[in-house]
């Protein structure tokens, strides 16, 4: 395993985030209260969390909303047996629908201190070290959710704070104000970015590489569409994820092309579809470590060896060049 800066922090985290969206508790049905039908138990979850650190990856992510809070207690419960806590950097995120009242979501004052709390009590930690807005709040001003984040980085309670899936302008605000008031900076970004949407190379990625953000994308596989052949494989996520389908449905024509090149160069290199999907994103200076999910040990075992992979100009060329522009997709 490699290790890297977080941004221009002194954080050391895996090259390799482990997406802990999967893990928590399954649903009956395709959505309910943030838990999904493809979710893993906690007895089915515990393989996956043990070969991430077999695997040398420290660097977990989960949020409040995944599995309605459960996501946050399996991964709590399992660090505190199987880790010390001191040698894994755990993020999760605060944003979306936890209760179904006025102030049961968003990124005020009072959900931010709220929520904090309540993940911390699930985690079963004393603090986070990377606490994320999981989206951009438009019913709160921006000012009132730096200082409250900027006051729980004062507390004790979190160590760094990043953000996730927003606009360019959005982002450089929000460094800016947090530069102007002398609030806890931004250190991260989580957005949208794999071979299949590549819409942040326009401004976000430039933005975060010139401030000294890390990029640590979502879906860096496209759930799924870049670790094999185009619709070769029905799975119970592919059936019944919502979110990603609605995301991908509007390109598919495109994405064919692309899985189909991204077929043609691992053959070639006799490596499977996710070793090379990774290994190009990997190679993008502006990326720090994707969150890779896994619910097949051979998920983690490709993430990890993707580290090894070096492509050609003509492999990066090749899989680039039929690439066509999309819709924003990811923000909601």
């Amino acid at each position: 395993m490699d290790y890297i800066n977080l941004g221009k922090t002194g954080l050391k985290v895996s090259r390799i985030g482990l997406g802990c969206m999967t893990y928590g508790a399954p649903a009956i049905g395709e959505l309910k209260g943030g838990r999904h039908a493809w979710s893993l138990n906690e007895a089915d979850s515990q393989p996956f969390l043990r070969q991430a650190l077999e695997l040398g990856i420290n660097f977990f992510d989960t949020a409040n909303v995944y599995s309605s809070g459960a996501s946050e207690e399996v991964l709590g419960r399992f660090l505190k047996r199987n880790a010390r806590r001191k040698a894994v950097v755990v993020a999760t995120k605060v944003h979306g629908v936890m209760r179904d009242e006025p102030n049961g979501r968003g990124l005020s004052r009072k959900a931010i201190f709220h929520e904090l709390d309540e993940s911390l009590r699930r985690l079963g930690m004393d603090y986070v070290d990377l606490y994320q807005i999981h989206r951009w709040d438009y019913d709160t001003p921006i000012e009132e959710t730096l200082e409250a984040l900027h006051e729980v980085v004062k507390s004790g309670r979190v160590r760094y704070i990043g953000a996730s899936s927003m606009y360019a302008w959005q982002f450089a605000k929000a460094l800016y104000l947090a530069d102007l008031h002398h609030w806890t900076r931004f250190v991260s970004m989580q957005n949208h970015y794999n071979l299949l949407y590549r819409e942040e190379e326009r401004e976000m990625m430039a933005l975060c590489r010139s401030e000294g953000i890390g990029v640590i994308p979502w879906s860096p596989l496209a759930r799924g569409r870049l670790t094999r052949p185009w619709k070769s494989e029905t799975t119970k996520r592919s059936q019944t994820d919502q979110f990603g389908n609605g995301m991908y449905s509007r390109t598919e024509a495109s994405d064919r092309k692309v899985v189909d090149r991204l077929g043609q160069i691992a053959e070639h290199r006799g490596l499977p579809h996710a070793q090379i999907a990774l290994a190009w994103m990997l190679g993008k200076p502006f990326i720090t470590a994707p969150i890779v999910g896994a619910t097949k040990p051979q998920h983690l075992v490709d993430a990890v060896a993707a580290l090894s992979v070096r492509l050609t100009a003509d492999d990066i060329s090749t899989l680039e060049e039929l690439y066509e522009p999309h819709p924003v997709l990811g923000f909601s």
